[in-house]
């Protein structure tokens, strides 16, 4: 077993088959298949169960998933370790983001943290709901989650570290019956446009005596759906200058209520660019 066959696994779960991968991996696919049967070899398992056209994970392939994940992290860490010795110029930092946290806090610190070093680079995987994003963590998918929950998240085998608070807002059209502020009541029999179960702001919905006509895990199909008069929607505060600029009400929510912005990493050693990064959203968080 090798790392390069590790790769080559990890690849066929990521993208679903041995296709998509070996298209990824700007591999053959026969090449590809060879590996994965060689390392099923060397492992005295199989992987997959062959589906028809499908691979699906056996038990001995879910086993392997996370220690795959992990082996290859840490090459990456010792890589960028090795690399950025006298200056941190080269590197990349993997961040799993809900889609509300992408578009703030994460933009401004994607912001301050290229401008401090514009030789790294950032990828942003999407997760839905806090729980996955702590899990693409705690796996190794990415090495630094950032993630919004109505409670304080904790969670075992990452690190959490609180960066702020989120009000939450309620997105209504340009002609909606209301001004300024808005309490639950007022919310009562109104339409709503909310999320997937596992989020705040639906966990907010589900509070409210509300009718939900439409769950959306695109929240960039939201203020389209409340300006086209579908229904309201309640959103962070994060979403409220877009929100504002394409011709919507926002309003705020009384009382209060408010999602909570947590930056998690792995225990494991950090890449260097994940370090500086943690490093970055500290520093504009106190």
């Amino acid at each position: 077993m090798d790392v390069r066959q590790l790769e080559y696994f990890l690849a066929v779960v990521d993208h679903g088959g041995v296709n998509r991968a070996a298209g990824a991996l700007y591999l053959a696919q026969p090449s590809l298949s060879q590996a994965i049967r060689a390392l099923e070899r060397d492992l005295g398992q199989e992987l997959f169960h062959r589906v028809g056209r499908r691979l699906v994970l056996t038990d001995a392939g879910h086993a392997l998933v996370e220690p795959a994940r992990e082996v290859l992290r840490g090459l990456q860490v010792a890589r960028a370790s090795v690399e950025s010795v006298g200056a941190l110029t080269a590197g990349r930092v993997e961040i799993a983001s809900m889609p509300s946290q992408s578009v703030e806090p994460l933009s401004e610190l994607i912001k301050a943290f290229t401008v401090a070093y514009p030789g790294l680079q950032v990828t942003i995987r999407a997760a839905f709901t806090a729980p996955e994003v702590i899990e693409m963590v705690r796996t190794g998918v990415t090495e630094l989650g950032l993630l919004g929950s109505a409670e304080p998240p904790t969670a075992v085998e990452v690190e959490v570290r609180m960066l702020a608070r989120q009000r939450f807002v309620v997105v209504a059209p340009p002609d909606a019956p209301f001004s300024g502020k808005i309490t639950r009541d007022d919310l009562a029999g109104h339409r709503m446009i909310v999320g997937q179960r596992g989020t705040g702001m639906r966990r907010l919905a589900d509070e409210l005596d509300v009718f939900d006509v439409v769950e959306s895990e695109h929240r960039e199909a939201i203020l389209p759906l409340v300006l086209g008069g579908v229904g309201l929607a309640v959103l962070t505060e994060s979403w409220a200058a877009l929100a504002k600029k394409a011709g919507a009400t926002v309003l705020d929510l009384e009382p209060a209520a408010y999602l909570h912005v947590a930056l998690v990493n792995r225990q494991a050693r950090l890449s260097p660019a994940a370090t500086a990064f943690l490093e970055t959203a500290y520093r504009l968080s106190l």
